[in-house]
Parts: C-alpha cells; sequence; structure tokens
C-alpha cells in the first residue's frame, strides 16, 4: 500500500505536480489521426495533464494543438472557424496558424503590429501509427520523436480502441498490469480451453488453463519492469507452465501478452487528476490482425453505440455500465459487455482517486506494488536530480525489440532466460 503522500505522488499530474512535469518530457499521445481526418475539419478538444487544447488539421494538411482559450479575450477556440491556413477565433476574429503565430487581426486598425506581437501557445506534433502525439516540456529537453511500439512499420496493421475513464491515470494502468483479475473479471471474454496458447476466436480469447491463482515474478528494467504470470496448464501440467510476459514501458505503456491473430498494448494517458484516457491496440505485422470495427465491436468500444462521439461511454456509472444480472443468471460472469468495460467499471467504482493506504493487497498484486516502487521513484529522483525518466535513454531501436509474449513452457526453463521468439533460452 502506499501513503496518502505518495499515492498523491503517483497520480496527481495537473499544473507543477511532479508525475505531470516528468510525464512532460515524453511525447504523449493528444488524439486519434481520425478526430482530424482531413483539412479544415473540425476541431476537436484535447485535455492533457490538465491543460485545455484544441487541436485542428489545417489547409495544408498539417496539424496544430494549440491552448483552448484565445489569448486575447479567453474565449474558447474549438468554437472557431478552421480555414485558409489557420483557426480563426470567433469572437473578434483573431486566428492563428499550427505553430500558434497570430496571421490575423481583424478586429484590429489597418497598419497594427500587436498582430506580429502575439504568440499563442502551442505545441509540437507528429503523426504515427494512428495516432497524434505532442510534447509538452521544455524545447531544450525535448526528446527525437520514436515510432510506438505498436506501430513498428508504415505497414503494421492497426485497430484502435480509445474510452475516456473518470477515475486517475494510475488505476487504468493497475488495470492493465494486474494479471490474476483477468481470471476472474474476464472469465467469459477469456474462457479455458483445451488450446495450446491464446487464441483469438472473434468473440472469445480462448485460454490454456483453469488456474485463477497465478504465481508472479517480477524484474525491473531501464525501461520500467516485466513480469510473469506462471499458472497451471490444462496439459501436462506436472512438467510444464502456462506463461503469460507482461512488460510495463514508463510512463504508461503496457505490453499485454498476444493471441495467435495479434498483438495487444495498452496506454492510459492522464487527461487530469481525475480522469484518464485508455488506447487499446490491436497490432500485427503477420497476417490479417482484426479490422477497427471488429476490434471495437468486441470490446464493447463502438462510436454511436457504446461511445459517444468524444468517445465518453454510454454505458456509464449513471447507469450502472449496463450490467445485466439476468445474463449473469445465463452464464456472463459481470453481466457487462466487453472486457475493458468490465475494468472501467471496477476502476471507476474505486473513485476518482483512490486511497491506496487502506488496501490489503496479496501475492498476486506483485505487480500492481511494482508499478507503483518503480513510477514513484521514477519521479522522486527526476524532482530531486533532474534524473532521466525511464525509457527516455533508449533508442527507437531498442524499444521496437520489446515485445510481450505467452507460451506453455517446462517447468525447468526460467523465463527470464527464454527467448519466446526463438522457443528455446536464450543461450542456446
Amino acid at each position: 500500500m502506499l501513503t496518502p503522500e505518495e499515492n498523491d505522488l503517483l497520480c496527481r499530474v495537473e499544473g507543477d505536480a511532479p508525475m505531470g512535469q516528468m510525464m512532460r518530457r515524453y511525447w504523449l499521445p493528444a488524439c486519434l489521426i481520425e478526430e482530424v481526418p482531413e483539412p479544415d475539419c473540425d476541431p476537436v478538444r484535447v485535455r492533457l495533464l490538465g491543460e485545455n487544447l484544441v487541436a485542428f488539421r489545417d489547409s495544408d494538411g498539417r496539424v496544430g494543438l494549440v491552448a483552448e482559450q484565445c489569448p486575447h479575450r479567453k474565449a474558447s477556440l474549438f468554437f472557431g472557424r478552421n480555414e485558409e491556413g489557420g483557426l480563426r477565433c470567433l469572437y473578434h476574429g483573431w486566428k492563428f496558424d499550427v505553430e500558434g503565430n497570430c496571421v490575423d487581426m481583424s478586429s484590429e486598425p489597418a497598419g497594427s503590429t500587436l498582430c506580429e506581437k502575439v504568440k499563442h501557445r502551442a505545441y509540437p506534433v507528429q503523426e504515427c501509427g494512428g495516432v497524434v502525439w505532442t510534447y509538452m516540456g521544455p524545447a531544450d529537453e525535448m526528446p527525437a520523436f520514436q515510432r510506438p511500439i505498436f506501430a513498428p512499420s508504415d505497414t503494421t496493421r492497426i485497430s484502435h480502441l480509445k474510452v475516456v475513464i473518470d477515475c486517475n491515470w494510475a488505476q487504468g494502468l493497475e488495470g492493465a498490469i494486474d494479471s490474476a483479475h483477468s481470471s476472474s473479471l474476464h472469465s467469459t471474454d477469456m474462457p479455458a480451453a483445451r488450446v495450446n496458447s491464446s487464441t483469438a476466436t472473434g468473440t472469445a480469447w480462448q485460454r490454456p488453463t483453469t488456474d485463477k491463482s497465478p504465481r508472479l515474478q517480477a524484474q525491473e528494467t531501464d525501461y520500467g519492469f516485466r513480469y510473469a504470470a506462471l499458472r497451471r496448464p490444462i496439459q501436462n501440467a506436472a512438467t510444464s507452465d502456462y506463461v503469460r510476459v507482461t512488460l510495463f514501458v514508463a510512463p504508461f505503456n503496457v505490453l499485454i501478452p498476444p493471441n495467435n491473430v495479434y498483438n495487444v498494448h495498452q496506454m492510459s494517458v492522464p487527461v487530469d487528476d481525475t480522469h484518464n484516457i485508455i488506447y487499446l491496440t490491436a497490432w500485427t505485422d503477420t497476417g490479417e490482425g482484426v479490422d477497427q470495427e471488429a476490434w471495437r465491436k468486441f470490446t464493447g468500444g463502438q462510436l454511436g453505440i457504446d461511445l459517444d462521439p468524444t468517445y465518453r461511454k454510454i454505458q456509464n456509472a449513471a447507469v450502472n455500465f449496463g450490467q445485466d444480472r439476468s445474463a449473469m443468471k445465463l452464464g456472463s460472469f459481470t453481466g457487462i459487455r466487453g472486457f475493458p468495460n468490465q475494468d472501467i467499471a471496477m476502476q471507476e467504482s474505486m473513485g476518482a482517486i483512490a486511497d491506496r493506504s487502506h488496501e490489503k493487497l496479496g501475492a498476486s498484486d506483485l505487480a500492481i506494488v511494482e508499478f507503483r516502487r518503480v513510477m514513484v521513484k521514477a519521479v522522486r529522483d527526476f524532482m530531486a536530480t533532474r534524473k532521466q525518466p525511464p525509457a527516455l535513454g533508449m533508442s527507437e531501436e531498442e524499444l521496437l525489440k520489446l515485445a510481450s509474449w505467452e507460451r506453455i513452457v517446462p517447468k525447468s526453463i526460467d523465463w527470464r532466460d527464454f527467448d519466446h521468439a526463438a522457443g528455446k533460452l536464450a543461450a542456446e
């Protein structure tokens, strides 16, 4: 468990909060490219680390990310006209380009030089893997942009689920790295079956185990940590373990063990102290993968059906996440459609910021404890000595080699030494 001071250090990201300041040293997801699909399309609201912003794509196809409030009289630029190379405030006609330059002031007299003196807050952006990324930290500390783990090439097949969650980012992240809960909470969507590995059927992820009490082992790394959940397999249980290896890559990336069709990646991005956005991504460089609409249907996150146009849940806490008690009597463990929504229901039910000082943790919470230890230490080191946060010192090549995995392996093999791609010990 954490002290109240440690809990605040972990969860709070707004203003001068140490965690928020550390996260500003990373490239962060601002929105999906689908939200700004074409030149001069509608602007969209973006909120990151407690800061209100507006994203827009200009007439030349460039994406801009600027502070929402116009520097003139603080009216919202979300209502602005996106046209002819910039975003024009409706109130007095001040217009800004993607770099925050004021390019027109229709309310000022001819010959005024005020336009040349006004610079609006704008952040640099990059587009990659279906996501618009931004850097919000000091310009002289901006790292080179690197491809995200889920987009190792321009031909990677990628499907995104995006959902706004009404609790802090750490609760969302802890759900993603908690392997133990999947055997209970997600038992309907991830049922036991006589298969050789995790198998996607389109309606479920079958697993080769009935074991609900995994043995967890963790290993700290330069990027965060990785851990293994060892379960008893249905077949050859006396000589083998079913091993699922999950990676936490700072500040909020989780590489979830894949199935036979696609890899799985999740980000829990801080909106502010009490909200976060999950980006749950299915991706592959081999095979067909999964179509984005099929992915969103399977995960219960279709726009217009499960989510409103701003990616907020229609089946939210006010309607008990659409829980169907009659479905529970007929075999559904939770009565909630879509495994991410099952996670969200649990995470939001803890409160906007859970009081971690009163938890009663067990052996199955090892990954949770490791995540908190790694991130609290990282933010304290960053504030005390400006030590480089985890993962920022890695090259793109190193990051793209990171992978989660799952496999039935002989009990004699240590998962730390196992080359999952080659199917043998790394030393062999």
